[in-house]
C-alpha cells in the first residue's frame, strides 16, 4: 500500500468518489477545493493505491487555524459529509496514519474526519452526538402526503393564504438566499458567510444542487439549497425569516423541496445534520426523518481530550451573545473573515 499527501487532486480522484458506495458531492475535487477558493484554506488530497497502482482510499483535508482555537484538520468543514474513503480497513487506517502524519507536521491540535462508517478498525477516539435527520421517500405525492399526517399538513396548507411564490433556480436565486440567511445567522449570533461562499459552493456542485427562493407579499422570505448524492437529496442550507415562520412559510418550503426530490427520483431527504435532542432534531423528526448516526473520529496529540468546536463551548456563548448585539452590516463585514477559522 502507497500513500501520498498531494497539494491537487490526482485525475482519478473523482472516478474513485464517484464509484465508491460512501462518496458523496462533497468528495468530488471540486467541492474539497471550496474552502481554498473561499477562503485560501490549505487543503491536501491524500491518497492510497494498491499494489498495481489503483486508487485504494482517499481522503479529503482542509487545513483551519484560529487564535480561539489553534491549527486543526477537517474532513470537510463547512459541510456534514466528507472522511475517508476506502476499499477496506487497511487503506482505511493507511489514509488515518498519513493524516496524522500531516498533522504531527504541521503542529496540528488534532485532526476532525467525518464519517457515516464506525470505522472501528482505526481506534480514533470518537464523537457521536450528531446525526443526519433522513426520511425514506414513497414513489407518490400522494403517499408521501398521507405518511406525513393531517396535522403537519394543515401546517403547510396555512401558508397558501399568502400567495407565494416558488422560484427554482441556480447562481442567479443566491443572493436572495444570502439575504435572508445573513439576517437570520445575525440573529442567532453566528458569524455569516460571505454571498461569494455560496457562489464558489454553487458553482463547485452546479451539476448536483439547486436553489428555492419563496417570495411572500412580493419580498423572499425563505430560501434553501438541495445538493443531490446519488439516490439521496440533502438540505445542507435553509432559512426563513421570522415572519416567514409565523406564517408556516417555512413549512410550505419544506414541503415543495420534498416534491421536488420525489420528481426528481431520489429515494430519501436528506434534512441535514442536528444535535440530538436540539429544536432543529425536533423540528426535521416532526416530518418523519429518522436519526442516522454520524461518527466524527479524532486523531489527537497524547493525553487530548476531544475538542469542543460548537455552540456549547463558552466561548462560543460568549461570543454569540455579543454578536447578536453587533448592527447587522458591521456582522455581514465581519462574519465571513471569522467564519473560515469554523469548521
Amino acid at each position: 500500500m502507497h500513500v501520498e499527501a498531494l497539494g491537487a487532486a490526482p485525475p482519478d480522484w473523482d472516478a474513485y468518489a464517484t464509484r465508491h458506495a460512501h462518496g458523496t458531492a462533497y468528495h468530488r475535487s471540486a467541492a474539497v477545493a471550496i474552502g481554498a477558493r473561499a477562503f485560501r484554506l490549505r487543503t491536501t488530497y491524500v491518497v492510497a493505491r494498491g499494489e498495481c497502482g489503483a486508487i485504494a482510499g482517499i481522503l479529503p483535508i482542509v487545513e483551519q487555524s484560529s487564535v480561539l482555537f489553534g491549527r486543526f484538520l477537517v474532513s470537510l468543514p463547512f459541510v456534514t459529509y466528507g472522511g475517508i474513503l476506502a476499499d477496506d480497513s487497511s487503506a482505511a487506517a493507511a489514509l488515518a496514519g498519513c493524516a496524522a502524519e500531516v498533522a504531527r507536521e504541521r503542529r496540528a491540535d488534532h485532526v476532525e474526519l467525518r464519517h457515516t462508517q464506525a470505522f472501528p478498525a482505526l481506534g480514533l477516539a470518537e464523537r457521536r452526538d450528531k446525526v443526519s435527520m433522513v426520511l425514506p421517500l414513497p414513489r407518490a405525492e400522494q403517499a408521501l402526503a398521507a405518511q406525513l399526517g393531517s396535522k403537519l399538513r394543515s401546517q403547510v396548507r396555512r401558508a397558501e393564504r399568502e400567495r407565494l411564490e416558488f422560484l427554482w433556480g441556480g447562481e442567479e436565486r443566491i443572493a436572495d438566499f444570502h439575504r435572508v440567511f445573513a439576517a437570520a445567522m445575525h440573529e442567532l449570533g453566528t458569524p455569516v458567510y460571505s454571498r461569494q461562499f455560496f457562489e464558489i459552493a454553487y458553482d463547485a456542485l452546479r451539476d448536483f444542487s439547486a436553489i428555492l427562493a419563496v417570495r411572500m407579499r412580493g419580498v423572499v422570505h425563505a430560501a434553501a439549497m438541495l445538493v443531490r448524492h446519488g439516490d439521496a437529496m440533502e438540505v445542507p442550507w435553509a432559512v426563513a425569516s421570522p415572519e416567514a415562520k409565523r406564517a408556516a412559510v417555512n413549512m410550505r418550503m419544506y414541503w415543495e423541496l420534498l416534491r421536488f426530490a420525489l420528481a426528481a427520483g431520489a429515494v430519501e431527504f436528506d434534512f441535514g445534520r442536528s444535535s440530538v435532542g436540539s429544536g432543529t432534531y425536533r423540528f426535521k423528526a416532526q416530518w418523519g426523518a429518522r436519526p442516522r448516526q454520524l461518527h466524527w473520529h479524532y486523531w489527537l496529540p497524547a493525553g487530548a481530550e476531544i475538542p469542543r468546536l460548537n455552540p456549547a463551548n463558552p466561548k462560543y456563548a460568549r461570543a454569540a451573545a455579543l454578536w447578536r448585539r453587533m448592527p447587522l452590516w458591521c456582522a455581514n463585514t465581519l462574519g465571513p473573515h471569522i467564519v473560515r477559522h469554523l469548521p
